[in-house]
């Protein structure tokens, strides 16, 4: 596993970085994961030297949250926790100050290493929006509730509405992979100079870049959502994965480790987060770790994204974040 350290954390922060929304009930994935399998797998993620676990109040109304405290038990203060506050929190620094108190409580912690703001929400509009949400944020750091903070999802928009307090943020957590690069271009230049870096979920595409997917692996709404399971971009997609399944044979790697490894060498990366509910999966994606590519790789994977990106315009078929 390759480690990086945050300038303003001082902890090792691990290259995949566990997601938990799957270890807690969902609409996204159900609810098939049980509190001893949810406890197997930050085991596991411990044990393959994961130290970085990120959580929200929003995962099964924080059971992710509670679940993971419980799991990291003596160790919670030596790894690297993130935390979000769903954006129904009315907004005012009581209440956002209550929900990180109940995001605490179900963690057992005295604190977060990091806590995002999880949605742009509609009404968030305007620079007096933007200030405020940094007041927030500031005001919970100050009290030693959390020692960086950052945002979820947003894009250059909303960056701009936090005007000259972007440098107070540390983290934009996106989706990002070989067939989902909304986040490049400007939107990444913004981000890199003001000291945001990328939390990337998602960098599989939701399983669909990790290995083949059986017809219940489909149904999941988490994935049934996204354009390029369905045709006319399914076909397109496929030759992503492909080409992905082609590099992973000819280095005796797996797809999953493959397509995070792409993710991890691009701009502005800090950490690829994975996450799934059965505690066997974990060595497959925590050895992506330690994976390389060549440059020759790299590029070839970059080439057939691009291709599909050129055929999703070409179809007209735009993206979602989620």
């Amino acid at each position: 596993m390759k480690y990086t350290t945050h300038k303003k954390l001082g902890k090792n922060w691990s290259a995949i970085t566990l997601g938990c929304w799957q270890l807690a009930p969902s609409e996204g994935w159900g609810d098939l994961c049980s509190a001893k399998d949810a406890e197997a797998v930050v085991k596991n993620a411990l044990d393959n030297g994961i130290t970085a676990f990120d959580t929200a109040e929003g995962y099964g109304d924080g059971e992710s949250e509670r679940r993971l405290g419980k799991a990291l038990g003596s160790q919670k203060d030596d790894v690297i926790v993130i935390s979000k506050i769903w954006p129904d929190a009315d907004f005012t620094k009581e209440a956002f100050e209550q929900r990180m108190d109940d995001t605490l409580k179900a963690l057992g912690r005295d604190y977060v290493d990091v806590y995002l703001y999880h949605w742009p929400p509609d009404e968030f509009t305007t620079k007096d929006h933007g200030q405020k949400l940094t007041d927030f944020m500031l005001y919970l750091k100050e009290k030693g509730k959390t020692k960086i903070f950052g945002v979820s999802n947003f894009r250059k928009k909303d960056l701009h509405l936090l005007g000259d307090n972007l440098p107070e943020y540390s983290i934009n957590e996106i989706p990002y992979n070989l067939v989902q690069r909304e986040y490049e271009g400007s939107e990444c230049e913004l981000c890199s100079k003001a000291g945001l870096e990328y939390m990337v979920y998602a960098p599989t595409a939701k399983g669909f870049l990790a290995r083949e997917l059986s017809k219940e692996d489909l149904s999941y709404r988490a994935r049934n959502n996204k354009d390029f399971f369905h045709e006319p971009l399914y076909s397109e997609a496929k030759k992503v994965f492909n080409k992905v399944k082609e590099i992973a044979d000819s280095i005796n790697r797996k797809p999953i480790e493959v397509a995070i490894t792409w993710v991890l060498n691009q701009p502005n990366v800090l950490t690829a987060i994975v996450g799934s509910r059965k505690p066997n999966q974990v060595p497959e994606f925590s050895s992506a770790g330690d994976c390389e590519l060549s440059s020759e790789h790299l590029e070839q994977l970059t080439k057939v994204s691009d291709l599909f990106l050129e055929a999703r315009e070409r179809l007209k078929i735009g993206s979602t974040d989620f």
